[in-house]
């Protein structure tokens, strides 16, 4: 149990679209998740879907473009955002927690007004930078015992609807919902160094100087930003681990070497 004190610990997960991509990946998944559960905890659940978005993108003639590890969404590609996200990439990972026994719900951030975002920059087209997240709902589900399970759009002014980088997306929600923990779930065994080597403890400002000398690039600089972001905001640290390794969620639990702690200071 890590329920200490009679204080229950919140957890954000956030998977990345590759780990989530086929029902073997699901499978192994799932029930790490339902272990967390069972041992007490609140989770909340933010997944990606780029990968499976890219692949429908290619099946249709359409060339993924990328800008700053952002996906540009014009609007004739907002449609199956909605399709792929919202619809297969969310309904199979919510079947598979709920086979692993757990009440998982999937939801969007447009979900209750969950998340509202504005537009990022006219250049990413359809790309949501995170305003607001009204956390009531993450709040309301978990204590009752389900799981919510959110895919990263959002809903903005005048009906807009955003495609939200999915570790900005886990981030907002997690700050807002007072996680404890921000795990992400990647397929990469953590943030590296110039001599790609594994960096187990990392500061915010550590971060920063990452991003800034060019070490981190890419996918991995939105996801450094977004951490940071995060534990200047209350999170009580993020954890970035390859999501493929056995047991993962149960050894960050324990605090075993896995990954890079990323931590306020």
């Amino acid at each position: 149990m890590y329920v200490l004190w009679g204080i229950i610990v919140k957890l954000l997960i956030k998977i990345g679209g590759t780990l989530i991509d086929s029902g073997e990946r699901r499978q192994a998944l799932a029930p790490q998740i339902a272990k967390q559960f069972q041992a007490g905890q609140h989770i909340a659940v933010v997944h990606g879907g780029g990968k499976q978005l890219s692949r429908y993108l290619e099946e249709h003639g359409i060339e993924s473009e990328f800008r700053g590890g952002f996906r540009v969404t014009p609007p004739e590609i907002i449609e199956a955002v909605l399709r792929i996200f919202a619809g297969s990439v969310n309904h199979h990972l919510v079947a598979a927690l709920q086979q692993a026994g757990l009440r998982a719900v999937g939801l969007t951030g447009i979900d209750a007004g969950l998340v509202r975002a504005r537009q990022l920059s006219p250049e990413l087209g359809a790309v949501g930078q995170v305003e607001e997240v009204d956390a009531a709902l993450l709040n309301l589900l978990t204590k009752e015992g389900y799981v919510p399970t959110v895919a990263c759009i959002a809903g903005g002014r005048k009906g807009a609807i955003f495609n939200v980088n999915a570790d900005q997306m886990a981030v907002a929600c997690g700050s807002r919902f007072q996680a404890d923990k921000l795990i992400f779930l990647t397929d990469v065994e953590g943030v590296l160094d110039a001599n790609r080597g594994r960096l187990k403890h990392l500061t915010a400002a550590e971060a920063l100087k990452l991003i800034e000398s060019g070490v981190a690039q890419g996918g991995m600089e939105a996801k450094l930003r977004a951490a940071i972001d995060g534990v200047m905001h209350g999170i009580g640290e993020v954890r970035i681990v390859a999501g493929s390794q056995p047991d993962i969620l149960d050894r960050v639990m324990r605090n075993e070497d896995a990954g890079t702690t990323l931590v306020a200071s």
